[in-house]
């Protein structure tokens, strides 16, 4: 019996990639009560594979850990795939809006790093982009913040997925319209 339980958790831990978690914000928050004050805390955590996978979550609970505990799992719930160019960087120009929050991605050449403040650098070293220029305009609230650029992310399309939805053939998504004109020219 203990056997198969042993290989059941291994097949557990085959299915379930590891994820990495980082810890973006916490709050304390008061209620005051009639023999003082009650202290609870709430967490914001994004989770991701480093491989094109992300999510993030909030938890609260009357401790820290167990607020972030809380926070981890609601963040492996909700987690979104994000094709990614070469598995670095962006494939387009991405707006990505939530609230009062705004955030423009840009897809940068190799060796650019990760230039993008707070909670946004949290979210593409948890995606696994390694190089991306990025700029958050209006709400600082780490939650807008990181609500706005998930929505941006989920806009992302491969030109596979652009191919496909139009009929195409990735090279013909792919190819320059500068390469097409100097053609055009010599058959005329």
């Amino acid at each position: 019996m203990a056997e198969r339980d042993n290989r059941r958790g291994r097949q557990d831990r085959d299915e379930t990639p590891e994820f990495a978690d980082r810890l973006v914000a916490i709050n304390r928050v008061s209620k005051t009560v009639k023999g003082g004050k009650r202290f609870g805390f709430a967490a914001l955590v994004v989770v991701g594979d480093q491989r094109g996978r992300v999510g993030f979550g909030k938890g609260k609970a009357k401790e820290v850990p167990e607020a972030i505990r809380k926070a981890t799992e609601s963040a492996k719930r909700n987690m979104i795939r994000v094709p990614l160019r070469d598995g670095r960087t962006l494939h387009h120009d991405i707006e990505g809006r939530h609230g009062a929050g705004k955030v423009v991605m840009r897809t940068a050449p190799a060796g650019t790093g990760i230039i993008a403040g707070g909670p946004m650098r949290a979210v593409f070293e948890m995606l696994g982009v390694q190089d991306v220029v990025a700029k958050s305009i209006g709400s600082q609230n780490p939650y807008n913040m990181i609500r706005a650029t998930l929505d941006g992310l989920g806009k992302e399309a491969s030109p596979r997925q652009v191919a496909a939805r139009r009929g195409k053939k990735v090279a013909d998504i792919l190819k320059k319209p500068e390469a097409e004109a100097p053609a055009e020219a010599a058959e005329a």
